[in-house]
C-alpha cells in the first residue's frame, strides 16, 4: 500500500510539471506582453534574468509562425554559475 501511494504521488508530480512553463516577472512575455521577433519562425531565442531570491532564470522561447514568442522551457540556478 505504501508503494502504491508513492507511485501515485510521483505520477501526479510528473503530470503537474508537464504543463507549459509560466512567465515570471522578468520574462519577455510576462503580464501578457506580446513580443514580436524579427527572426524566422522556428528560431530558438534564449533569455536570462535574475529572479526571486537571487537565482538566475534561464528561459528558451521559440518564434511562432506569426512572429510571437512561445515560452518552451524555464529553469533556475544559482547566480554564481552564470559567467
Amino acid at each position: 500500500m505504501k508503494h502504491t501511494l508513492l507511485a501515485i504521488l510521483f505520477t501526479l508530480t510528473a503530470c503537474a510539471s508537464a504543463e507549459d512553463p509560466q512567465p515570471l516577472s522578468g520574462s519577455l512575455t510576462y503580464g501578457g506582453k506580446v513580443v514580436h521577433s524579427p527572426y524566422r519562425p522556428g528560431t530558438v531565442v534564449k533569455n536570462t534574468f535574475l529572479g526571486q531570491f537571487g537565482y538566475r532564470v534561464f528561459e528558451t522561447y521559440v518564434v511562432q509562425p506569426d512572429g510571437t514568442l512561445k515560452l518552451t522551457s524555464q529553469s533556475t540556478g544559482p547566480d554564481f554559475l552564470w559567467q
